[in-house]
Formats: C-alpha cells, structure tokens, sequence
C-alpha cells in the first residue's frame, strides 16, 4: 500500500513539473522573435549607446563657436614680499639695481574673464564631421538591425529544419521498426531469412544516433536564438512557426539587386561616410595652421592684507575688454605632416569604396544566382520526392506479402530518405539564399 501511494505521489510531482515547465515556456512567431530581438538584442543597445556618444559629440563641436566663461580665484600668503625693482635706494659705487618690497603679505584675487571666439578654422569643419559621424552612427545602427533581424530569421530557420529533419528521421525510424516486424513475421512464416531480420535490426540501430544528434542541434540553436533575443538562456522556448515555402514570384534582377545595395545596404552607405568625414579631417588639419580671433573681456577684484585681515581691507577693481589674436608660426612640421596624413586617409577611403563597389557586382551575381539555383532545386526535389514515396509504398506493400526483398525494400527507404533529405536541404537554401539576398539589398523581407 505505500509502495503504491509512493508511486501515485512520485508521477503526481512528474506532472506537475512537466506542466510547469510547459507553462514557463515562451511561445515564439518569427515575427515575434524579430520584435523580441529590436527591443532586446545586447548589440543592438550598444550601437544605440553610439548614436548618444555622437550626439554629445555634436554637442563638443558647437561650443568652438560658443563663448567660454572661467571665474578664477586664488589667495597667498608671503613669507616675504615679492620684490620690486627700480625701487628704494641705489649705491652709487655698486652697479646693482635697488628694489624695495611693498604690500601686504596676505593677497588675494579674483576674476571673470570670456571669451568669444570671432575666428576659429577648427570650428566650422569639426562641427560638419561631428554632424557626419552622428549620420554614421545612424546608418550603423540600422545596418547592425538588418544584420540581427537577418540572424535571427536564419537561426528560426535553422531550428525549423532541425525540427523537420527531427520528424522525418522518426519517420524513418518507424519504417524500419514496421519493416523489422515484418521481417520478424515472415521469418516466422519461414518466408523470410533471418539475415533479413538482422539486417532490419541494424538499419533501426544505426538511425537512433542521428536522432540524438539532431535533439542537441536543436538545443544549441535554441540557445544562440536566446542569445540574439536578450533572453535568459535558461527560458524556455517553443516556436509556433512552420517551416513554409513561399512563393518564388519574381525575383530582383542583378541591376536592381546592385543599385538597392550602394543605396540601402549599410555597409556601402558607411564608405561614403567615411569618405566625407575625411574631407573634413583634412580641413581640421589644415585649420591649425591658420590664425585665430577672439574677443576677451576680464572683470578683476583684488586685494592685500596683513594677519589675514580680509574684512578690513580695500578691494580695487579692473577690467577690460580686447581682442586677441594668434599665428601658429612653427611647431616642428607636425601641421603639415598631419595634414599629409589625412589627405592620404582621404585617398584610401576612396580605394576602398571604389573596391567595395567592384566586389559587389561578384556579391550580387552570386546571390542571385543561389536564389534561381535553389528554386529549380525544389522544382525538382519535389518531383523526385513524390517519385521516392510512391515506390517505396508500392516494394513495402510487395515485401509484407513476402513478393519483395527486403534489399529491396532498404533500397526504396533509402531513397526516400535521401529524398527527403534533399528537398529539406533545398527549401533551407533557398530560404537562405532569399535573407541573403534581401541583407545584401539592405532591407528586410
């Protein structure tokens, strides 16, 4: 009687746990995955973090043409006076110049001054680069949301073919059970050899492994979709999506697929950017060897004391207002070498563009090539498919009557599988030929 109580109690907890488990479980669409992955993907936080860092930047650049205001203040207490010269008594015997000390030993001062730039050739073009690094954070960001969404729909994908790949070796493991109790049947029936009965056993046998290496493939895949999402690694996951051919329709031709990449795609667009941002760190460079202008204005309080007495002390004041000019005249030919140096960063910006557009028309031809391969792939897949399953249905039909082989009947499940196989493997590149397709045109399908 405990036993049994113990028993009920013990599947009681399993079932529990199972529903537990099944309640935690997130369910997850493609489109929902997508979602999940805009709001919460680390990386995508981090270029988000890139255009804030820019903007404060901007915000950097202005203030060259802004005024800057300092209040100083300092108060010093002398040992001894400084000394004046020119003042007190000289020797007329000696050469030396005569000085006397005055004042109190206790100073103080303090002062406002600002400073209102008139002419600066560093302002204008630091301002237009801190404008286009912010437009390079901007494309960055959505270059970087076109490339997650593009994982994750690769990795949903991935994990839909595991499942595929998952139901169809269970199918063929239970043609082969179906086929081993048959054989079992008909060597009962001495219709059958009993090589024929091992033979079915090992066939059973030697699928069962590929079963578990699918279930860890799924569990991996499960994790790095996790990982793109920002979920805790240890959620659980159920996707709801089928694995669905969509119609081919009408594809991009090369030309289209070539002029929406220079135009959308992130990474063509960050190039010419980059080229731009050049431009003006050759005028930045050439900015410090030009003067500068600014208007200056001080407003001074001052004093001199003795024994600290600052309460019972004069304070004068002074001010005013000027203009202030400097020339760089030499500073070791650092000017023009960094001038140098960015001219020829200027000129590999525009190598490299010029390149990436060349290699592009290689990229492109490639991608679309795969997306017209793929589809008469699965053209064909399917044919064969339809082909594999009739025959094997038929040589099963045969082999349960004793009319067939069972090397026949292996072949014909073999077959089957293969073609199965391959028409799964067919769908999976073109699905993925069409995401790299569309991440290669910088827009998401």
């Amino acid at each position: 009687m405990k036993r049994t109580t113990f028993s009920f109690y013990s599947i009681l907890l399993l079932a529990l746990t199972a529903f537990t488990a099944v309640a935690q479980e997130q369910k997850l669409s493609l489109q929902e995955a997508v979602s999940q992955a805009m709001a919460d993907n680390p990386e995508l936080k981090a270029s988000k973090l890139d255009i804030d860092k820019s903007q404060q930047q901007f915000i950097v650049s202005r203030a060259l043409f802004l005024p800057s205001v300092n209040a100083t203040a300092g108060v010093n207490h002398y040992f001894q006076l400084p000394p004046f010269f020119g003042f007190g008594g000289n020797d007329p015997d000696s050469k030396k110049i005569g000085y006397g000390r005055f004042g109190g030993e206790d100073q103080g001062t303090a002062a406002i001054t600002a400073i209102q730039p008139l002419f600066n050739p560093l302002a204008y073009p630091s301002l237009q680069r801190a404008r286009l690094q912010e437009r390079e954070s901007g494309i960055a960001l959505n270059g970087k949301q076109t490339e997650v969404i593009s994982q994750v729909k690769q990795t949903y994908l991935q994990l839909l073919v595991v499942n595929e790949r998952l139901r169809l070796q269970k199918e063929s493991i239970s043609r082969n059970e179906r086929a081993l109790k048959d054989s079992r049947s008909l060597l009962l029936q001495g219709k059958a050899l009993r090589v024929d009965t091992l033979r079915a056993y090992t066939s059973v046998k030697n699928l069962e492994p590929e079963l578990l290496k699918l279930n860890y493939a799924l569990e991996t895949g499960k994790l790095q979709l996790k990982a793109l999402l920002g979920l805790d690694s240890t959620k659980q996951i159920a996707l709801t999506d089928s694995l669905v051919v969509p119609s081919p329709g009408s594809l991009p031709d090369e030309e289209e697929v070539y002029n929406a990449a220079r135009n959308n795609n992130a990474s063509y667009r960050l190039l010419e950017v980059q080229q731009l941002m050049q431009e003006q760190q050759v005028k930045i460079a050439s900015a410090a060897r030009k003067p500068t202008v600014a208007a200056i204005g001080q407003y001074q309080v001052q004093t001199q004391t003795n024994s600290f007495e600052y309460g019972n002390a004069y304070y004068p004041t002074s001010s005013f207002v000027g203009l202030q000019v400097s020339v760089p005249l030499f500073n070791g030919f650092s000017n023009a070498a960094k001038v140098k140096q960015a001219s020829l960063t200027k000129s590999q910006s525009a190598l490299r563009l010029n390149d990436a557009y060349e290699q592009l028309r290689a990229q492109v031809h490639k991608a679309v090539a795969d997306c017209d391969a793929s589809v008469d792939r699965i053209r064909t897949a399917v044919v064969v498919n339809e082909t594999a399953k009739l025959s094997y249905d038929m040589i099963q039909f045969r082999y349960s009557r004793g009319v067939s082989s069972r090397l026949e009947l292996t072949d014909a499940e073999l077959a089957l599988t293969v073609s199965q196989s391959n028409y799964l493997e067919a769908v999976y590149d073109y699905l993925s030929a069409r995401i790299a397709l569309f991440k290669l045109m910088g827009q998401v399908e």
